[in-house]
């Protein structure tokens, strides 16, 4: 058997942790993104340094200062304590937030890229025919951005499927709740079983390798399509 009980239950976890993230990325990203293609906001850099932050972060760093955010001690932690939650830190709740936060910027630039490349003239076209704002954006902007939005929940799913830093800090490495399969690939390789971590690292690796190809597929599609 190439994947034990344990692989499998980390992979059945990781799909379902990537996948929750992306979803919820898209829902976050998409106005954040927007907002920031079309503000002129002074708010808008420091907005954008801060969404950008977890690209240049250690996710180590990320991860540790999460922690203490949703640890007992911490403001989140505390609230969600006093509504009767517990901590989130080393549960699967807490590993969603931190991936939320640390793939945030690879939702919201794909999807600003996105905004920003529609120019004004689609939009001053439908405010002519009467269209709402809000209106405007569903019909004209969003079917027009549907390459950042796919791009966007690529990126997303990919890199959360990938993380290991911040999930090692913030979840820790809990059978069936938080051990993903970064940390089972790092738990085979402590315990020196080099063969069930060779097979989901080249899982891993094939992964990218597909993931890769796809958004070279995309952008190309997008060069013959744009004049």
């Amino acid at each position: 058997m190439v994947f034990s009980d344990d692989d499998w239950q980390a992979i059945r976890l990781t799909l379902e942790l990537a996948a929750l993230t992306t979803l919820l990325l898209l829902i976050l990203a998409t106005p954040l993104a927007w907002w920031l293609a079309r503000s002129a906001s002074r708010w808008r850099a420091p907005v954008s340094a801060l969404v950008t932050l977890p690209l240049v972060l250690p996710p180590t760093v990320l991860g540790f200062y999460l922690l203490l955010l949703m640890g007992p001690s911490g403001w989140l932690g505390q609230i969600t304590q006093a509504l009767g939650w517990g901590s989130l830190s080393f549960t699967f709740t807490g590993l969603l937030i931190g991936s939320i936060v640390f793939s945030l910027p690879f939702a919201v630039q794909p999807l600003q890229h996105a905004f920003e490349s529609l120019g004004a003239r689609p939009l001053e076209v439908a405010a002519t025919l009467r269209a709402r704002p809000l209106d405007a954006f569903f019909t004209v902007a969003l079917p027009q951005a549907k390459g950042g939005v796919l791009t966007a929940a690529i990126l997303s799913f990919a890199h959360t499927v990938g993380e290991f830093g911040v999930v090692l800090m913030i979840g820790g490495n809990v059978p069936g709740q938080t051990r993903v399969v970064s940390t089972q690939i790092y738990g085979h390789v402590e315990a020196m079983e080099y063969t069930q971590a060779h097979w989901l690292a080249g899982g891993m690796v094939l992964f990218s390798f597909v993931v890769l190809l796809v958004l070279a597929g995309l952008r190309r599609g997008r060069d013959r399509v744009m004049p």
